[in-house]
């Protein structure tokens, strides 16, 4: 069993703002693909639509990565910068700040967004971007009030 693979029917994974190597989104998918070896995922999806925009960004193929999974955050950060698309820190940086900055673009987007929301977070007013979205989602999902 692997150490640090996360229990997330009992916490949620770490939040998308978390960077690993300059990338947002990777510490969190290394928690759900983590979780999801031990089976312990709860409603998390390993390699979701969230992180393919990673996995394309970076070139990695989730299956290849999942094989990786057994190591610590920094030998699993050493494996994709040897074997991601290369990006240089300005770039890498860059591609964070917007999905940081990413909101719902189109009518059906929005929708969805708008319906998430209200799930999860009804009354708040300052929920904006996804990555807001799925933090108050995590918290409200674990018994934090909203």
């Amino acid at each position: 069993m692997n150490w640090s693979a996360p229990d997330l029917t009992q916490h949620p994974p770490r939040s998308a703002r978390v960077r690993l190597g300059g990338y947002v989104i990777l510490p969190r998918m290394l928690d759900k693909g983590r979780a999801t070896l031990i089976g312990k995922q709860g409603d998390y999806k390993y390699a979701c639509p969230l992180d393919q925009r990673f996995l394309e960004f970076a070139g990695i193929d989730p299956e290849a990565l999942r094989k990786e999974l057994n190591k610590s955050d920094s030998e699993v950060l050493t494996w994709i910068q040897a074997h991601a698309t290369k990006r240089s820190e300005a770039e890498i940086e860059a591609w964070s700040c917007w999905q940081e900055r990413r909101a719902p673009g189109d009518h059906e987007s929005r929708a969805f967004f708008t319906k998430l929301h209200a799930d999860a977070a009804p009354g708040r007013e300052d929920v904006y971007t996804w990555f807001d979205l799925l933090d108050i989602d995590d918290f409200a999902s674990y018994g934090g009030r909203p």
